[in-house]
């Protein structure tokens, strides 16, 4: 999923500025650069997490925002939110152990509540990281840090700000975040850095932070089931840093239902299986002749999927009915960023899909997916 997440940002600018020049009002309205210091810290996720706590983790973002006026249906559906692209630098604190990541990354963020001068706001990024200290055996050696074995990681940022609107150019913020950072299991050891903690900020918009906004007529789309399928591939790295790479098979039925026209509520099940597995009881002489058995897992499933025009941010839980030889969680979670080639509401298909995903097990990743799905 790493290459597909800075392609989408690059696109979303670009969409942003052709928006906003096809506006009721000039073409830089609602246009605005938003700088945020932030402090926090590094919490331990797992047993397995052996790295050294950092007294404190600094780091800054700046966020090139724009403030949606009404063009799309989606747009006045979910409240006019903010689209962005953003930057982050965050210091973990010992430079010799983790070192520093830049973090690039596309973000929306969605109003919750608003009062006069006072506004609630939910931002969710997710992009690209890059760490200047890995895991390492060879120069410069760094098995310290088990957290993280690869240059170029998934950087997930998540911040909910109270904004406090000065004037027509100016907006100050406070609030708190979380941001993860792991390699979806390419790169063994991968357990991810995550950090939690406050931050504060202000925003400055060149022409205005109050864009026209239009309410044309739209018509919300009914309400409606599907019968649903989805299918992706993931490589994780098994067991050993430099060790091969192994793919994974996943599969998806399930059946959604369209409420308040843009979201889809949905239920089913899944089936993933696991090559890793296999290869790891082939090697030590386990479970003979039940290999195969013993390496696939499935799960019922359950979720809503947030829609915006073509784009659909998915959230997805799954309690597992059968494990395979490795698994220990009860549970896990899965976000994807649904892309949608086809949206129709009559014909045989009215849904085609790609979609990237992660899937975890609470604060510890699995694995990335690439896939693809479709509705009938």
């Amino acid at each position: 999923m790493l290459p597909v997440a800075p392609l989408w940002g690059v696109a979303l600018l670009l969409w942003t500025s052709r928006a906003a020049a096809q506006g009721p009002v000039r073409h830089n309205a609602g246009l605005g650069i938003e700088l945020n210091s932030l402090a926090g810290k590094v919490f331990r996720h797992e047993e397995k997490f052996t790295l050294p706590i950092p007294a404190l983790t600094t780091g800054t973002d700046v966020n090139v925002l724009w403030r949606t006026w009404g063009r799309k249906p989606w747009h006045q559906w979910r409240h006019y939110p903010r689209l962005g692209i953003a930057a982050a630098m965050i210091h973990y604190g010992i430079d010799s152990v983790y070192g520093t990541t830049w973090g690039l990354y596309p973000n929306i963020i969605f109003p919750l509540l608003h009062r006069r001068h006072m506004e609630w706001t939910l931002r969710v990024g997710n992009g690209i990281g890059f760490v200047t200290r890995k895991y390492s055996r060879a120069n410069p050696v760094n098995t310290v840090n088990v957290a993280i074995s690869s240059t170029i990681n998934d950087f997930i940022m998540i911040r909910t700000d109270g904004v406090y609107t000065i004037n027509d150019h100016w907006t100050v913020n406070a609030g708190a975040f979380v941001t993860h950072i792991s390699n979806g299991s390419v790169r063994k050891p991968n357990l991810g850095v995550n950090v939690a903690g406050i931050s504060a900020g202000l925003c400055y918009y060149p022409v205005t932070v109050h864009p026209v906004r239009v309410q044309w007529p739209f018509k919300r789309p009914r309400d409606r089931y599907l019968i649903q399928a989805r299918y992706s591939m993931s490589l994780v790295s098994a067991f050993t840093n430099g060790g091969p790479l192994y793919p994974v098979y996943i599969g998806t039925a399930y059946m959604s239902r369209r409420w308040r026209g843009n979201n889809k509520a949905f239920a089913g099940i899944d089936y993933s299986w696991h090559s890793s597995t296999r290869a790891y009881l082939r090697d030590n002489g386990l479970e003979q002749g039940r290999e195969g058995a013993q390496s696939y897992k499935s799960a019922i499933i359950a979720g809503n999927e947030f829609l915006m025009g073509r784009v659909g941010i998915l959230l997805q839980a799954g309690v597992y009915v059968k494990k395979d030889y490795l698994q220990r969680q009860d549970v896990y979670e899965k976000v994807t960023l649904n892309y949608y080639c086809v949206q129709r509401e009559r014909g045989p298909v009215k849904e085609l899909f790609a979609f990237v995903g992660l899937k975890a097990h609470l604060n510890v990743a699995e694995m990335g997916e690439l896939g693809v799905g479709i509705g009938l």
